[in-house]
């Protein structure tokens, strides 16, 4: 086994797991962009710095589980 090939996994694996921190810390699911970045390597890494938070969606007044 060429160990070019272990090395590339092992760097490719490292950078899945840097997305998927830098994906927590932007309110996005860790699995998912672990998942992502696993196939788009480098490029998710991109994605992932540029695209801004998903926006919180507040609660809506109207629709409250308490109603009277």
């Amino acid at each position: 086994m060429d160990s070019n090939y272990v090395n590339g996994g092992g760097m490719w694996f490292a950078i899945a797991l840097i997305n998927a921190g830098l994906a927590e810390q932007k309110n996005r699911s860790r699995l998912a962009w672990f998942l992502m970045s696993m196939f788009l390597g480098p490029f998710a890494t991109l994605l992932v710095v540029v695209l801004p938070p998903p926006e919180v969606q507040k609660p809506n007044p109207r629709r409250s589980s308490a109603s009277g």
